[in-house]
C-alpha cells in the first residue's frame, strides 16, 4: 500500500530543477533531480519511458499543472559502473497564466569519465519587479510579462577523488517584454527591458563527497562557476558571472541531519540585463520571499535545515536563513540583512534513493511568506 501511494504521489509531482543553480535566470534549473517511478514502457536493453500528469506550487506561480515524460537509458549496456542516463520533457501551466516547456537531463558517458547536463526551455511568464537594490518598498511592485528561450549545456570531466572540471555554454533570449510605458522599468532604465540575447561560455570546478544526491546525511559539496558573456559569442551585453555554492551535511542523532549552505552569486560588468541579475528568494533559497523580490548585481545567502525522521516515510524539517543583495561585493551591511524561517513535512517517495515530497511554509521579514509543494530538498 505504501509503495502504491508513493507511486500515485509521484505521478502528480514534477520538479523541473536539474543541476546546480545556473548563472542565468530563476526559470532555469537549480539543483540535481530525476524521476523515480515505475516505467510504463521498457525494453530488454534497459531503456524505459514514463509519462505522467504533474502539479507543483510556489509563491511565484501558485498552483501549476501539466504533463511530463521521462526517458532513462544506458549508453553502454555492458558497463556496470556508469549510472543510468535520463531525459525529461515537461509542460506546465499555472493559475497565474504562466507557461513553461522544458527538456532537460543528464547523460553519463562510459565509466562516467564525462557527464553532460543539458536544459532547453521556453517560457511565457507574467512576473513582478520591485526595482534594484536592498531597500525597495513593497509599494514599488510593478508587473511585466516576457517570453524566453533558454539553452544550457554543462560538460564535466571526472578527475577522480570527488573532483570534476567542467565547461559550459549558456544562451538566454528574452523577447516580447510587455509593461506599462513610463513604469518602474523605464524610470530606473533597467538594462534589457526592451528584450535581449546573452550568450557565454565558462568553467566550473566541483567537489562532491555526498553519500546521496537527493537527501544526503554526510559529506560536502562545493561548486564554483565562472561564466563570461561577450559579443564574440553573439551576446548583446558583456559581463562575467561567478557563482559559489558550498554545502555541508552531518548526521547528528538517530537519523537527524544538519544541512548548511552558503551561496554567493556575483556579476561583474556595467550592463547586466534584468533576468541575469541576482534574484533573492524562491522555493530553494530564502523561502518566504518571492523569487526576485530583491534584485541586484550580487547576492549572498546562508541557510540551514534540521531534518528529523518521524515514523516510516514521514519526516519533518525546520529551516532558517539570512542574506541580502548588493550592488558590489563590498556593499553588504548587517543592518539591512533579510531573514526567513519556517518548517515543513517530508514524505519519502523512494526510501532507498531518499527522494522526498516536500511541503514547506516559509515566513520572511515583513509581510513575505508562502507555501511550497515540491519534489526534492531545497539543497
Amino acid at each position: 500500500m505504501q509503495q502504491f501511494l508513493a507511486l500515485v504521489l509521484m505521478s502528480l509531482i514534477f520538479y523541473s530543477s536539474s543541476f546546480a543553480q545556473s548563472p542565468i535566470d530563476t526559470l532555469s534549473a537549480k539543483k540535481p533531480g530525476s524521476v523515480i517511478a515505475k516505467p510504463v514502457l521498457k525494453d530488454n536493453k534497459g531503456h524505459s519511458l514514463l509519462a505522467f500528469p504533474v502539479a507543483t506550487r510556489s509563491i511565484e506561480t501558485g498552483w501549476s499543472f501539466g504533463a511530463a515524460t521521462s526517458y532513462t537509458f544506458h549508453i553502454s549496456k555492458n558497463d556496470t559502473i556508469t549510472r543510468t542516463s535520463n531525459a525529461q520533457a515537461l509542460m506546465l501551466y499555472s493559475l497565474k497564466k504562466q507557461l513553461i516547456a522544458a527538456l532537460n537531463g543528464s547523460i553519463y558517458l562510459p565509466k562516467e569519465k564525462y557527464i553532460l547536463n543539458f536544459l532547453a526551455s521556453y517560457s511565457y511568464f507574467p512576473d513582478n519587479f520591485w526595482g534594484l537594490g536592498k531597500y525597495t518598498p513593497d509599494a514599488a511592485k510593478t508587473s511585466y510579462t516576457f517570453q524566453q528561450y533558454y539553452i544550457y549545456l554543462h560538460l564535466m570531466r571526472n578527475l577522480g577523488h570527488n573532483l570534476f572540471l567542467g565547461m559550459m555554454y549558456e544562451q538566454q533570449n528574452l523577447l516580447k517584454i510587455k509593461y506599462d510605458q513610463g513604469d518602474l522599468l523605464d524610470r530606473e532604465q533597467i538594462t534589457g527591458r526592451k528584450g535581449y540575447l546573452v550568450s557565454g561560455t565558462g568553467l566550473s570546478f566541483t567537489y562532491d563527497s555526498r553519500n546521496n544526491a537527493f537527501s544526503p546525511d554526510k559529506g560536502y559539496f562545493g561548486q564554483i562557476f565562472f561564466n563570461h558573456f561577450d559579443k564574440i559569442f553573439g551576446s548583446d551585453y558583456n559581463y562575467t558571472n561567478v557563482v559559489v555554492d558550498l554545502r555541508m551535511f552531518k548526521k547528528i542523532y538517530k537519523g537527524q541531519v544538519l544541512a548548511i549552505q552558503v551561496f554567493s552569486f556575483n556579476n561583474f560588468g556595467n550592463h547586466v540585463p534584468l533576468r541575469s541579475l541576482a534574484s533573492f528568494g524562491g522555493s530553494n533559497s530564502m523561502r518566504g520571499y518571492y523569487d526576485g523580490r530583491y534584485r541586484d548585481q550580487n547576492q549572498l545567502v546562508v541557510q540551514a535545515e534540521y531534518r528529523i525522521p518521524i515514523i516510516g516515510r514521514l519526516g519533518a524539517v525546520g529551516f532558517a536563513g539570512s542574506g541580502d543583495v548588493a550592488h558590489t561585493t563590498t556593499d553588504y551591511q548587517l543592518n539591512s540583512l533579510k531573514y526567513s524561517f519556517g518548517g515543513g513535512l517530508r514524505f519519502a517517495l523512494d526510501k532507498k534513493e531518499k527522494l522526498n515530497l516536500r511541503i514547506d511554509y516559509g515566513i520572511a521579514k515583513g509581510n513575505n511568506r508562502g507555501l511550497y509543494f515540491q519534489l526534492g530538498e531545497a539543497f
